[in-house]
């Protein structure tokens, strides 16, 4: 089975020696952007607002359609006009990750914190690559740790029959309102 692609575009707007998406180029597990014009056309881009979840529907285009996975790094603090600028520069289908924990020292515990690191390697598990998943967090110190945290959900995302099958799980696991998460599983 081969290894999907994996990039990043990088806004730079956080210290570039903590983050997770430039330490993961400099391994080679994704190839970092800082052009948008440099981006794969084809493919998934992981943003945390498009209210749409990565479901099983989505496998194929990064599987049979060989489409890469893009992670959108930017500040957390800066999120809403990140989403709105790189989603204007780019055709690649925005997705969001079900509810997860993160393991990350910066945001650990809190549920949809991820670095991109952890949310290209939540995305590369649901879709049936788990060793690249784990390869993509082996370089981190909390990166077993992610697995170990989120394992029931990991493993019930990635059985997942339909998208709505899977924002329902997220209930399951995690104490939230429905309406507060956003996602739509259409």
């Amino acid at each position: 089975m081969r290894n999907i692609s994996v990039h990043a575009i990088w806004l730079a707007q956080d210290d570039p020696k903590k983050n997770t998406a430039v330490l993961s180029s400099k391994r080679g597990d994704l190839t970092l952007h800082k052009n948008f014009r440099t981006l794969p056309r084809r493919g998934i881009i992981l943003e945390p607002l498009c209210g749409k979840v990565l479901g099983p529907e989505d496998h194929d285009v990064l599987t049979l359609q060989h489409g890469s996975l893009v992670g959108l790094d930017c500040s957390w603090a800066q999120i809403e006009t990140s989403v709105e600028t790189v989603m204007k520069r780019t055709r690649l289908q925005p997705r969001m990750l079900p509810l997860l924990l993160a393991a990350n020292p910066v945001n650990w515990g809190k549920p949809g914190r991820l670095t991109t690191a952890e949310a290209l390697a939540a995305a590369l598990y649901m879709i049936g690559r788990e060793e690249q998943a784990r390869d993509t967090l082996g370089a981190f110190r909390w990166g077993s740790r992610f697995f170990e945290l989120n394992q029931e959900p990991l493993d019930a995302y990635a059985a997942a029959k339909t998208s709505e099958e899977l924002v329902n799980l997220q209930f399951e696991f995690f104490d939230i309102d429905r309406d507060a998460i956003g996602a739509d599983d259409s």
